[in-house]
Formats: C-alpha cells, structure tokens, sequence
C-alpha cells in the first residue's frame, strides 16, 4: 500500500474535526442548498469559528498562521463528502493570498481578520463575458479620479458572486498598455454603482452562487488597490500555480471517494443472481480506477510538497492541473458507468460528482491553456 507522508498528526486531528463539522453542519443541508443556488451565511460563521477559514492567514489578522496542510486537509473532506457548495476554498485559498501577500496593512487589517471570521466573505472577479482564459484582454476598467478609481465593467463565472461582501476585481487602470495596464482594485458591494446579475443556473455545483457582476461607475479609494498599479497580471501569474494546485488536490480526493461509494455499490447490488462485483468486467473497471488514482494521489502529493517548499512553478502546476481534471473526469465517468441507471439519478453521490467535475476542465484555465503552457515550455517559451 502507499502511504501518505505529507500529513502529521496534528492535521489529522484537525481532519477528524473537520469531517465532523462537515457531517453536521454542512451535509443535512446540502440537498437544500443546492435547490437554492447557494449556501446560508450561517454556515460562513459556523465554519470561521471552528477555524475552517483562512487557516494559513497569520495570527495577528485572525488566522491561526497554519501550514498549506490545513488548507489541503479542509478541501479533501469537503470533496470526499461530495459538498462543494460552501465556497471556502476559493475565499481562504485564494483571495485571501491576494491581500496578505500584495494588500497595505490597512487592507489586511481591515478584511482578512473578518474574513477569517466568517464575516465577510471574499470572491475574485476575472472572467468576463469576452476575456475568459485570455485575461490580457478583459475590458473593466479603473478610471484615477484625484483619490479615487470609478471602476465600470462586467464580469461573469464569479464563485461566491452572491454573497460576497468584498470583491478583488482585475480592472484595467491603463487601457492601452496591454498586460502591463492590469491592477487589482478590492471593491466592497454595498458601494453605489456595484450590482449582483443573475446567480447562474449549472450543470453542476449547484449549491455554489456564481454570479455575473456589474461595475457602473462605482467610486472607490486608492487606497483599495492591492499591490502596485499595473502589476495586477504578474501578481495574478504568480498565485495561479496554488489556484491549479487546489483544483488537483479536490480531483483526487473526489476520486478516492467515488472509488470507495463504486466499490459499495457494486458489492451490494445484485445482477443475474449475484452481486455486480462478481463480474469481471467490475473487477477489472475497479482495478484500472484504483491504479490511476494512487498514480495520480502519489503525483498530487508530491506537487504539495513542492508548493510547499516554493518549487511548484507555473508549468508544473500547468501538468497537474491538466493530468487531474482530466483523470478526474474520465473515472468518474468509469465509475458512474457500474451504477448503471442509478448514477443517472441526482440523488447518489456519484451523480453529483460527476456533473460537478465537468468545470474542472474549464475554470483555473481550461485544458487547452494547460497544454499550451507545457507545450511553449518545450520549445523555449513559456506562457502563464
């Protein structure tokens, strides 16, 4: 058996505490959320107090100055649970890096400890309706007025849209300078001029809000830029590696646990006679799930380890982003094929999983950017 080595005993306590948190508060609800489009906000302050939010964020902003570790603990239950309406990950993973890592003091101090609270909760505006993977052409801008930005655009695909307080939104602050024209600019959403569009209707994570989002002319301090003006595409550059990294670790994890519900159903359920396991047609599915997913758990691991001692660059979370969401994509499909008619229907997890791991070839960067990057690495140019 291969043996995970990344974990000490600490982030297994605290894995114990989160699948419990997970197993009352998160899953009785699940079902009603997703008929919803959207989590409570109850659930936000539950999970900041039982220390699921912003885990890595250091003390002295609310955090509790954990390793990456605990992060990865919070997001493998989530996904073997089959929950991923709560938006935890993308709030605590990856906007809350953006204001620690580039944010003013006034910014952290203001934002990350009510982040880690579950008081506000955090989104990050890209995507919009004609620049998804190519952010070098998103057309918001962020006009300098005196002490002010006036910040006019759209965006769409924007996770926790719904009930985000504040928004790190990718705006152009010079137009005509192309790449080197983007800045980060944090709007809070009770600002005039900032309006919620339609929570959008998925084919999976169903009880996600994601949201289109619209800027008319919204008034906001210079003081919201986070990071330098004009530096917005590099700073994004340099966090998509732990934003593709994330993606791979919630595709095995869901793996791992559509494997463990297959080999269930299968030894459970009958067919002429006897029990679907029986078959070797079964058996050998199962196997060949089983090999890819230790192949690719082995792999994902040590790409945590190298994010963990600041290796992983941005090709090589290119190939994990790349090799998981397809693999992930591809067993679950294996899988859902031995439930027969059963997998169709929305009430099995397996169902679920299935519809839910469709985007994982598109958000983060789709697959084809994926290879684009791998591939300019081997002829000597390299795109983020």
């Amino acid at each position: 058996m291969f043996e995970r080595t990344l974990f000490a005993e600490e982030h297994e306590i605290f894995r114990r505490s989160v699948a419990h948190f997970i197993d009352e508060h998160i899953v009785p609800h699940h079902p009603r959320w997703e008929k919803e489009g959207q989590v409570s906000r109850e659930v936000w302050h539950e999970a900041g107090q039982h220390g699921l939010l912003c885990p890595t964020i250091p003390e002295q902003y609310g955090g509790a100055g954990t390793d990456f570790l605990f992060s990865v603990v919070i997001l493998e239950e989530l996904a073997r649970a089959g929950t991923m309406g709560p938006g935890f990950s993308l709030h605590s993973d990856i906007v809350a890096p953006y204001l620690l890592h580039y944010g003013s003091e006034y910014l952290k101090a203001t934002w990350l400890p009510k982040m880690a609270a579950g008081e506000a909760i955090g989104a990050i505006a890209m995507t919009e309706p004609s620049a998804g993977s190519d952010l070098q052409n998103i057309r918001t801008t962020a006009r300098r007025d005196g002490d002010e930005f006036i910040v006019s655009g759209q965006k769409v695909f924007i996770t926790n849209g719904q009930l985000c307080d504040i928004v790190i939104a990718v705006c152009k602050t010079d137009p005509d300078a192309g790449a080197s024209g983007t800045s980060l600019i944090l709007v809070e959403t009770d600002r005039p001029g900032f309006e919620r569009g339609r929570n959008l209707d998925k084919i999976g994570w169903k009880a996600q809000d994601t949201s289109e989002l619209f800027f008319d002319n919204v008034h906001v301090p210079v003081s919201n830029l986070v990071g330098e003006s004009g530096r917005g595409f590099i700073q994004l550059m340099e966090q998509l590696p732990q934003e593709r990294l994330l993606q791979a670790i919630r595709a095995v994890a869901t793996i791992e646990a559509a494997l463990e519900w297959t080999v269930e159903y299968t030894s459970e359920r009958k067919a002429f006679g006897q029990s679907i396991s029986n078959f070797q047609n079964t058996r050998f599915t199962l196997a060949d799930v089983k090999s890819k997913t230790v192949m690719l758990r082995v792999f994902v691991d040590r790409c945590i380890q190298m994010h963990l001692e600041g290796k992983l660059d941005a090709v090589d979370a290119a190939i994990t982003k790349l090799l998981s969401s397809e693999m992930l994509c591809e067993l679950l499909d294996d899988c859902l094929q031995l439930f027969g008619g059963y997998g169709y229907m929305w009430e099995y997890p397996i169902a679920r999983a299935w519809a839910d791991a469709r985007m994982s070839r598109i958000a983060g960067g789709t697959c084809e950017i994926m290879r684009e990057i791998i591939g300019r690495s081997l002829v000597g140019k390299i795109l983020c």
